[in-house]
């Protein structure tokens, strides 16, 4: 299916995507794809640089008649969310992304796509390597680690760049240019617990919920969609209160930026409340799946009688570890009071993992508002601080705020409504992009961002539009031509 990938239009962009998306390219793990950008630019005989954290910035000179333009940084992430199935055998570490074309859509084979931010990338390369477009001087910047903590951007030095306009190349919608993001921070619990023995007379079941939709946990946070570990812990604390249920095992959600998906449970009752404990919880499943009917369809809860755990949840940190994450707070928290429909602060709880005496909890909140981005990670730091969680926050990453005067921002928008004939839809989001992190050492720089429609980033159903791809293209080239002089 890549051949075929290949032939879609435009060409040049599809070839590139293709060509790294047989890169494995994992966040903290972008050796390969680094040194994949590294070849790319000395085979292009342009000057080509490693900075001290990993990132990979290539120039190219201005094309005759645009010298006199101001400079263009070009800004993609290179490492994307793995996400697949749970029956999806692949090996993110060793397989490049298996491509197949759906009417107009390119997804993948059960695994994300990597289109977030691989298009993007795609994107610069085709500039890059392109003989005959028209462009002033550009600096492509390539940054790493940006779905788990933004460290590429974070790290990189000021001066390096001598660009006048950033345009960053990871906004999820053709008609949006963005003007300003959300920042985040992680919010991790975690505590041990002694593991007791099975009491004589239970009865053994894993608890499967799965089918759900997942997605973003920043863009898709608005739509209300199930987190699997909220639902899972729903099921658990009422069979705990009516049944004295406990746990032996909990594996919840995956990546901190992806609505957990999928969760899984091993759990003991007494086995003459087997009966009972089984029929509350199918009413309570059935009350769950009503509740999400419109939102999640496909959504699924298991329950299996099973072999019997060697151990189970010291009974008072179970209690508290429920009654905690009961407390917590998933979801939208509050929504802008100046931008309508944007969300301001959310927090995707978004691993859940209970093994061989240690319980980890992971979240990621964000905010446009730093003041409530620190309430809310307050908020759920004393959640868990009640149970007894020792509760670190890290890896926090500032918001871009909206310039509303921003020249470049001026000129993308008239052009976006002289090529299309309507208005662009010019906003802030609620995902993390680098734009706000980058512009603390590089506060002159003018920045917007686009491109093209992607849907269910972050989970197995991503997919990006080929009609929006060709869109998007174009709309990059003419911006390119039309950048304002010095």
């Amino acid at each position: 299916m890549s051949e075929a990938i290949r032939n879609l239009e435009p060409k040049v962009v599809w070839n590139h995507f293709a060509d790294l998306n047989a890169v494995p390219r994992p966040s903290k793990k972008e050796e390969r794809v680094i040194q994949f950008m590294v070849d790319f630019g000395k085979n292009l005989n342009l000057k080509t640089i490693v900075d001290k954290v990993g990132n990979v910035i290539i120039t190219k000179p201005a094309t005759k008649g645009l010298e006199d333009r101001q400079t263009v940084v070009l800004q993609s992430h290179l490492d994307m969310v793995h996400q697949k199935n749970s029956d999806t055998i692949f090996d993110f570490d060793k397989e490049g992304i298996k491509m197949l074309i759906d009417e107009d859509w390119v997804t993948a084979d059960g695994t994300t796509l990597g289109a977030d931010n691989g298009l993007g990338v795609a994107a610069i390369m085709a500039i890059l390597s392109s003989s005959n477009l028209k462009h002033p001087n550009i600096e492509a910047l390539f940054t790493i680690d940006e779905e788990t903590g933004m460290t590429g951007a974070m790290g990189l030095e000021g001066g390096i760049l001598k660009g006048d306009i950033l345009l960053n190349l990871d906004t999820e919608e053709d008609d949006e240019i963005g003007m300003g993001c959300a920042g985040g921070i992680d919010i991790t619990a975690v505590r041990t617990y002694s593991e007791e023995e099975i009491p004589k007379n239970s009865t053994a079941y894993s608890i499967t919920v799965k089918g759900l939709n997942g997605g973003h946990s920043g863009m898709d946070i608005i739509k209300g969609l199930g987190n699997a570990n909220k639902i899972m812990n729903r099921l658990l604390f009422d069979g705990f209160t009516n049944f004295g249920l406990r746990i032996s095992e909990i594996n919840g959600g995956s990546l901190r930026n992806a609505i957990p998906r999928e969760s899984f449970a091993l759990i003991i009752v007494d086995t003459i409340s087997k009966e009972a404990f089984l029929l509350e919880t199918k009413l309570l499943i059935n009350n769950i799946k009503d509740e999400f009917l419109t939102l999640e369809p496909n959504l699924v809860v298991e329950i299996t009688e099973t072999n019997n755990p060697k151990s189970i949840v010291e009974l008072g940190v179970q209690e508290g570890f429920l009654k905690s994450m009961y407390a917590a707070h998933n979801g939208v928290y509050r929504m802008s009071p100046d931008i309508t429909d944007l969300v301001e602060t959310s927090n995707n709880i978004a691993r859940v993992i209970v093994k061989d005496g240690k319980i980890k909890i992971g979240c990621l909140t964000r905010s446009s508002s730093e003041s409530n981005k620190l309430d809310l990670a307050s908020s759920l730091k004393s959640a868990f601080e009640l149970s007894g969680f020792d509760v670190t926050l890290s890896g926090e990453y500032p918001g871009w705020q909206p310039n509303v005067n921003s020249a470049i921002l001026k000129v993308v928008s008239n052009l976006y409504e002289n090529l299309h004939g309507d208005k662009a839809h010019v906003a802030a989001c609620h995902a993390g992009l680098e734009c706000g992190i980058l512009g603390q050492n590089y506060p002159e720089m003018d920045m917007v961002s686009f491109g093209p429609t992607i849907k269910g980033a972050h989970s197995p159903d991503e997919r990006a539009s080929i009609s929006s791809t060709q869109k998007f293209w174009s709309f990059l080239v003419a911006i390119l031509e039309n950048i304002p002089k010095k």
